[in-house]
């Protein structure tokens, strides 16, 4: 059986602003960066933590729905919904218009959703029981 060539995708350039989402995601413990047929990927272990979108300018990373719609709402220059992989909500970071605070913690919240070992909630002190 003959089987239909395999369609090339061209692999997309990352642009300069990519270099603040490489140095957020290099503060993480366990990130990889590794070169995807379509672009640049960060990973811990072998699942996806974030990687470059269709555009070349930005950053798909998976993200709580609640917060998603948050901060799409809040600034929708910089945050769009992108399409759910897997049942996983995802947002679409414009890094031009990304603040690397904001990034970092937002690849931050991801790895630990990834990973499962998301902090719990601490009580405080004069709370009560």
């Amino acid at each position: 059986m003959r089987r239909c060539p395999r369609r090339e995708t061209a692999s997309r350039k990352p642009s300069v602003w990519f270099e603040v989402a490489r140095r957020a995601a290099a503060t993480l413990p366990g990130v990889t960066e590794h070169a995807g047929a379509a672009g640049p990927v960060f990973r811990i272990g072998r699942r996806r933590l974030a990687w470059l979108a269709e555009d070349g300018v930005s950053l798909v990373v998976g993200i709580e729905e609640d917060e998603r719609a948050m901060l799409v709402a809040a600034e929708p220059r910089t945050f769009a919904a992108a399409k759910a992989a897997g049942g996983r909500p995802m947002v679409r970071i414009h890094l031009a218009y990304a603040d690397p605070g904001t990034l970092a913690r937002l690849l931050a919240q991801a790895a630990l959703t990834l990973t499962g070992t998301g902090a719990k909630p601490t009580r405080c002190a004069n709370d009560a029981p």
